[in-house]
């Protein structure tokens, strides 16, 4: 029996423990910028409605509840602009990375199959290619692929790392061409609520798939906007054909999103007002990291949306990581991310206020 592991790069984050330790040694402490996970507490409303559901004694459906296929339906139509959505567009899913790892899998994807992914990107979804033996694609521009034996394309906008987002003319001429070439294509819009200087917009909006939803689907998930991270609660919406094999494999699978967080999942999608709190908390982080890491010399490319500033001071990452490690400061180096971001660190504004204003004093 082969080791499943040996298939899969080296787990970034282990190469970062040192440069963590150089920073956590700092007399005031470390300002961890390097991971993107929520700080903030989750909204009482969602919490609430948490532990009303704790009584859940059965089996959760790998659909979701109707109240909760009704959110996401509802959700996607207001807030994406996608059209004449059904209960058959929506899917529940136990977390965005463990969609994005194990989704070449359960397409069926194989040796043969090539999965296409930013040249920057996520490291899942090249491991998610490799978990299903299929070939891992980098892309500048999908358009330029060679279509032959290309099952998958991921899109990424807002991107993580660079913050970049694609414009409705790009995704439209993306879509196209993928339909063109019978090539699925998914869509990670993660971070699609957290537009700074960019107004994101879906795949499944009519300015981009016009009438329809065939080949494409798009992932959501509720960890940035409603600090949900520790919750795993994700979805997807699209292609009803691609959603209903998912939804029959998964059922065998028993990939059963908890009955709790899916009545968590209703109140969160059913508020906005906690969504616009939490914006206006990582804006003032993001304007305050901006200035003084541009003060420090710093210069920030992309970065229009998401919750990372993408930032080089024109040297190997690693050294950009190691000169923010004396000073207490820990950012991921950008080749994480791949090759191409071997010059940058990827800075996370997902710090308390009062890291970040240790951040900005130490940077000054």
């Amino acid at each position: 029996m082969g080791a499943v592991s040996s298939l899969l790069p080296v787990f970034p984050w282990d190469r970062l423990e040192p440069y963590k330790a150089t920073a956590a040694a700092h007399p005031d402490g470390i300002v961890d910028l390097s991971v993107g996970t929520p700080v903030d507490p989750v909204p009482e409303l969602i919490r609430a409605a948490l532990t009303d559901a704790a009584d859940s004694h059965g089996y959760p459906t790998v659909w979701g509840t109707p109240a909760l296929r009704d959110a996401l339906t509802g959700w996607a139509t207001d807030r994406l602009g996608a059209r004449g959505l059904g209960h058959t567009n929506v899917l529940p899913v136990v977390g965005s990375k463990e969609l994005v790892a194990w989704l070449p899998t359960q397409l069926g994807l194989g040796p043969g199959d090539k999965v296409a992914y930013p040249r920057l990107a996520y490291p899942t979804y090249e491991v998610g290619a490799r978990l299903a033996r299929a070939e891992p694609v980098a892309y500048d521009d999908p358009t330029d692929l060679d279509p032959a034996g290309l099952k998958l394309l991921w899109l990424n906008s807002p991107s993580n790392p660079t913050g970049r987002v694609l414009t409705a003319d790009e995704l439209r001429r993306i879509v196209a061409w993928a339909r063109e070439h019978g090539v699925l294509v998914v869509s990670d819009e993660c971070y699609l609520e957290l537009g700074w200087e960019a107004d994101p917009v879906s795949v499944l909006h009519p300015d981009v798939c016009g009438d329809s939803h065939d080949g494409l689907v798009a992932v959501h998930s509720l960890s940035k906007r409603s600090n949900l991270a520790g919750y795993r609660a994700a979805f997807l919406v699209g292609d009803a054909a691609v959603l209903g094999e998912l939804l029959q494999i998964r059922k065998h699978g028993g990939m059963m999103v908890a009955a709790p967080v899916q009545a968590a999942t209703v109140a969160a999608l059913g508020d906005t007002a906690h969504v616009s709190e939490q914006r206006e908390r990582y804006a003032r982080r993001r304007a305050a990291l901006r200035c003084a890491f541009e003060a420090a010399g710093f210069r920030i490319e992309h970065s229009e949306a998401s919750l990372y500033l993408w930032a080089t001071r024109d040297e190997p990452c690693w050294d950009t990581v190691g000169h923010l490690a004396d000073r207490g400061i820990l950012v991921a180096p950008g080749d994480f991310y791949g090759p191409a971001g071997d010059r940058f660190v990827r800075i996370a504004f997902t710090a308390t206020d009062e890291r970040v204003e240790a951040a900005v004093r130490r940077l000054a």
